[in-house]
């Protein structure tokens, strides 16, 4: 057999091969986000309960994000944490969400960083607007966020059985220090 006919059959095979392996990876059902989200509402300031490991949230405490709805229909978005401690340096960021059409504003793309986006999909929704679940349809991102820095045992358990029912790695929620704020 040629050398050329060997090397075309070997990478058939590493294609189906990778076929296989990617068709018998997990997939999830869609991301189901709440029907609707009121931004006049939804502004203000957001206190971190939970969240998935994220790499720009690493060794924060006291982390709460604040949002202000904008005139021209976005979202100004400012990000809050302490580093290394609850008495730590600040680190804070502002960005941009964009309500994705057609969503309702339960679907938003934030922007810290010109041109990347990412997705913040509204999953779980208090109807006064005290707690929220908040998460993209990967499933690598998740935050649980209260208005108060503190939220009750029986809401958060609730909230976690939902991102998991929802299919979220909730093994690793990792719990916010809000010490900060007591």
């Amino acid at each position: 057999m040629k050398k050329s006919t060997k090397t075309l059959l070997s990478l058939g095979g590493l294609f189906i091969g990778a076929a296989l392996v990617s068709s018998c990876s997990t997939t999830n059902a869609p991301l189901q986000t709440v029907p609707a989200v009121d931004l006049d509402r939804y502004q203000g300031r957001w206190h971190e309960i939970a969240k998935l490991p994220q790499r720009f949230e690493k060794n924060c405490f006291c982390v709460y994000a604040e949002y202000t709805k904008h005139p021209k229909g976005h979202v100004e978005v400012y990000n809050f944490c302490r580093k290394g401690s609850p008495q730590g340096k600040v680190k804070n960021i502002r960005g941009k969400a964009f309500p994705v059409p057609g969503s309702h504003n339960s679907k938003l793309k934030v922007q810290f960083f010109w041109p990347f986006r990412g997705d913040y999909w509204v999953l779980e929704l208090d109807p006064d607007y005290q707690h929220v679940l908040v998460g993209s349809p990967d499933r690598e991102s998740l935050w649980l966020l209260a208005r108060t820095p503190v939220l009750e045992e029986a809401v958060y358990n609730r909230l976690v059985q939902a991102a998991k029912s929802k299919g979220f790695l909730v093994a690793q929620l990792e719990k916010m220090d809000q010490s900060c704020y007591k």
